[in-house]
């Protein structure tokens, strides 16, 4: 199983980006479709304590619930960048 987890939305332009940065650095992560609905995302919300998506968790480095996209491409890019 992968440290890192990925929670995102068919379609979601910021979703897309993450993934997009994921595939960059070539890391292998475990994907969580999440519902359209926010009110059926209790899953993201026991990770990150809100809805929105993407959310990040990365528990090789201690994340454990890491919202927005531009955030979370700092982090992919600070972590693992210089390792490509």
């Amino acid at each position: 199983m992968s440290s890192i987890e990925l929670y995102e939305l068919e379609g979601c332009p910021f979703c897309a980006k993450v993934t997009q940065k994921l595939e960059e650095l070539g890391l292998d992560y475990e994907s969580h479709t999440v519902p359209r609905s926010h009110a059926e995302r209790e899953e993201v919300k026991e990770v990150s304590g809100q809805t929105g998506v993407p959310v990040l968790v990365d528990r090789d480095h201690g994340v454990e619930g890491l919202p927005e996209s531009s955030d979370i491409i700092a982090h992919l890019e600070e972590t693992y960048g210089d390792e490509t």
